[in-house]
């Protein structure tokens, strides 16, 4: 949760206000302070860092929807900047200590800024597909860039998943068969299959047909989430993230 609400949170900061009605980023926020309060109460029971950083994020998240219902587009981005941050914090700080070398130790850093890009820009791209139901006059501008966005953090990805796995066989040698099967799923639906979204969300937009790019936006984000939620369980496995 904490990594989709980083992403989400940086997507919807990067989207330009001009163009985008501010219904949109009062709205989403709301499904920040959703996610944020989610993961506070799936933290019960643990220690108050990890209760107190998504109730702070959750809170943020609130605020930052009071803001852009005043149309206070300024304090409205910082308020996304902090739920990213703070997010980005949780992933790194409620880690367990690493015991891995220095290149794998750094790639697991990496690991929830890359996923969570992946799905915070999927996901992000997707509502704002949506929303323009609700305000069809918005420039088709800021979904493409959007897609573009999701395109390259799924390039970025793909480099650090590949140096991952290439490190893991290059050390351990060829995963099991089962595992290789997983790690197949993982990249023809994260990866691979979330590449030929963005193209083909991106054609679409050409037309334009926005519903269509959105209905396509959808499958992203079944693929995204399947191909992460299998990197995640690899990666309870594999000593690189891949």
């Amino acid at each position: 949760m904490f990594r989709l609400s980083f992403g989400l949170a940086v997507a919807m900061a990067v989207t330009p206000a001009r163009q985008v009605t501010s219904g949109y980023f009062r709205v989403h926020l709301y499904v920040l302070m959703g996610l944020n309060v989610l993961a506070a109460l799936a933290a019960a029971g643990g220690d108050s860092l990890q209760i107190g950083l998504p109730l702070v994020a959750a809170a943020v998240s609130y605020a930052g929807s009071v803001f852009w219902l005043y149309e206070l587009g300024a304090p409205g981005k910082a308020a996304l900047a902090i739920v990213a941050a703070l997010s980005l914090a949780a992933n790194w700080i409620l880690a367990p200590p690493s015991t891995l070398p220095p290149i794998a130790s750094l790639l697991h850093k990496l690991d929830p800024l890359a996923g969570g890009l992946v799905l915070g820009t999927t996901l992000a791209a997707m509502l704002l597909g949506h929303w323009y139901l609700n305000s069809p006059t918005m420039k088709i501008d800021p979904l493409d860039r959007l897609v573009v966005w999701m395109g390259l953090a799924i390039a970025a990805r793909a480099a650090l998943c590949g140096l991952a796995l290439g490190l893991e066989v290059a050390q351990f040698g060829t995963p099991s068969t089962q595992q290789l099967l997983l790690v197949t799923l993982r990249w023809m639906t994260g990866l691979v299959g979330a590449g030929i979204v963005v193209f083909l969300t991106r054609a679409t937009l050409r037309v334009p047909n926005t519903q269509s790019a959105t209905g396509l936006l959808y499958v992203g984000v079944i693929v995204t989430f399947v191909g992460e939620l299998t990197s995640l369980l690899l990666s309870g496995e594999f000593r690189y993230p891949v």
